[in-house]
């Protein structure tokens, strides 16, 4: 929390912002005509409250797709958030870690208490249905958000062009593809997609295409994989296609990001 980057915005829609903290992770600001619901606060580098008083004086919620420190620290901003509670754990490895205590401290401010949220949770903002649903994998706590009314799917990280499946924590491969297949429905739900690490919409069809990359993996067809390097070590990275003439967010590529077995 040291560097404090620039919060990039911009609105997707007249009700539906993005942020942007310096490329390091994304979220979103939802307005409806009674409430505002923050999905994925990022690093808490920004404040982000701040910001949405800029532009509205509604009541604000906050709901976390998964436990990890890019997408919960800048809960200090608020007075309580939503989160699965399998994630719990995994949230207080970043809360409590040196880093995060000490910027705690530096600045005055603390982590609110998380209010548990599970599948079949409905949020109601006014005229905008929040829905949720629970998808294991980058995460064991990992949920997914469907915005009724528009039919846009906000997945956190757990679907987008460079997901990480080689963490401490993330399921085995094959029980992502049951829990995807599982959730697979909502492709007759949604139309678009809204991942923490984008800078706008991706085709609901990216679900679609995920799943296939992680069907492959299991079944072998990895053999051209290549190395990927990361701070925990090294791991592979399984390329999977995307369908031609879909809207898809900027990407150099989309990879699975895994552990051989």
């Amino acid at each position: 929390m040291e560097e404090r980057p620039e919060l990039f915005t911009k609105k997707l829609m007249p009700w539906l912002h993005l942020m942007d903290e310096g490329h390091t992770a994304t979220g979103y600001v939802i307005e409806g005509d009674d409430k505002v619901c923050v999905i994925d606060t990022m690093c808490g580098f920004s404040d982000i409250k701040s910001y949405i008083r800029s532009f509205t004086d509604k009541p604000v919620m906050v709901i976390n797709t998964h436990g990890h420190g890019d997408h919960i620290l800048g809960n200090i901003y608020f007075d309580e958030a939503y989160m699965n509670s399998r994630d719990l754990e995994l949230a207080d490895l970043f809360i409590k870690s040196p880093e995060a205590v000490k910027e705690f401290e530096k600045h005055g401010v603390s982590m609110p208490p998380f209010k548990p949220v599970k599948e079949g949770d409905v949020f109601d903002l006014g005229g905008k249905t929040l829905e949720v649903y629970e998808l294991p994998g980058h995460t064991a706590g990992g949920i997914v958000i469907l915005l009724k009314e528009e039919r846009i799917l906000f997945v956190g990280d757990s679907v987008n062009h460079h997901l990480w499946m080689m963490l401490d924590g993330c399921s085995p491969m094959e029980e992502y593809i049951k829990n995807l297949d599982r959730l697979m429905f909502l492709e007759d739900k949604a139309d678009y997609i809204l991942h923490g690490h984008a800078d706008g919409f991706d085709d609901i069809s990216l679900m679609r295409c995920i799943r296939q990359g992680a069907q492959e993996i299991v079944d072998g067809k990895n053999e051209d994989d290549k190395p990927y390097e990361w701070f925990g070590g090294i791991a592979k990275q399984h390329e999977f296609k995307l369908v031609e003439g879909k809207q898809y967010s900027s990407h150099d590529s989309s990879v699975i990001c895994y552990n051989p077995s």
